[in-house]
């Protein structure tokens, strides 16, 4: 097989395989990556001597996606990805793969039940459960025995259902916790924001060349108080699954903000203003 014809493969499978790690890490950043190093790996192979080549690169980006989710998570590049915020009721009880496979975005339900799992468990998950895969490709991704890789598989299923989903009323707790914020923002009104601050709560702002880190409620709230021009330029949005809000002048966005909610109070605000990465960012 030549060069030429290697790519045109990889390329035909490349959107199986970046969906496939895509849902496997709940970042289209982090899938990007993995599908390269796929891509770079193959480069770097005798491709004669693979037998099924669609099989050989779902093996290697299933193994490089887990040594991503083994990796700590500061040693990684958060997504940031940005969906407009909907309503819809999220069901207590949903088909898991039916809910992966109906999405191209990991939404909020399924980012909080995946985090109950191991790495080994979410690939055999994810692979067999919402791909298809049979448990001997399986067990080969994660380097166990098929009857292994099959009690992960079953476990993983376990353990979702077992694992707590937010419902309907904690989203609406949330969207009305980040419009009470823009509200006071855009007033001004330092006390209102107060109220919804945690009094040990943290803001952590990347501005690409800088960063900033705030301590306390009274830092943030007379930060927030003199960000009122940018409050008035933004709308609730969901970053990562979580509440945040997207400052936009025209269509460029020039800054998100990410909340961290607990008991009904703001515990942590993380901020994205680098204009290099926002640049082609779109709701």
């Amino acid at each position: 097989m030549d060069d030429e014809e290697l790519a045109e493969r990889f390329e035909a499978a490349r959107p199986r395989l970046r969906a496939i790690a895509t849902r496997m890490l709940g970042s289209s950043a982090d899938a990007d990556d993995a599908v390269q190093e796929t891509w770079l790996r193959l480069a770097r192979s005798d491709a004669d001597t693979i037998d099924t080549l669609d099989a050989w690169c779902t093996t290697v980006v299933s193994r490089i996606s887990l040594d991503m989710l083994r990796a700590p998570r500061s040693s990684r590049e958060r997504s940031w990805e940005i969906e407009p915020w909907r309503d819809e009721p999220v069901d207590a009880a949903p088909d898991l793969a039916d809910l992966v496979d109906r999405s191209d975005r990991v939404n909020v339900a399924l980012l909080v039940v995946l985090d109950a799992l191991t790495p080994a468990e979410r690939i055999a998950f994810v692979l067999h459960d919402v791909f298809g895969q049979p448990f001997d490709e399986v067990a080969r991704a994660v380097d166990r025995s098929t009857d292994a890789a099959r009690q992960l598989a079953s476990r993983a299923r376990r353990r979702l259902r077992e694992a707590s989903v937010p419902d309907r009323a904690d989203r609406h707790r949330g969207r009305a916790l980040v419009e009470a914020w823009l509200t006071a923002a855009q007033e001004g009104d330092l006390a209102a924001l107060l109220g919804l601050l945690h009094e040990d709560a943290t803001l952590h702002a990347d501005y690409g060349t800088s960063t900033q880190d705030l301590h306390g409620a009274a830092e943030i709230g007379a930060q927030a108080v003199l960000a009122a021009r940018l409050a008035a330029h933004s709308i609730p949005v969901l970053i990562d699954g979580r509440p945040g809000v997207a400052a936009s002048f025209g269509e460029r966005i020039v800054s998100l903000m990410s909340f961290e909610i607990e008991d009904g109070r703001i515990v942590g605000l993380q901020v994205l203003a680098d204009p290099e990465r926002l640049a082609g960012m779109t709701i």
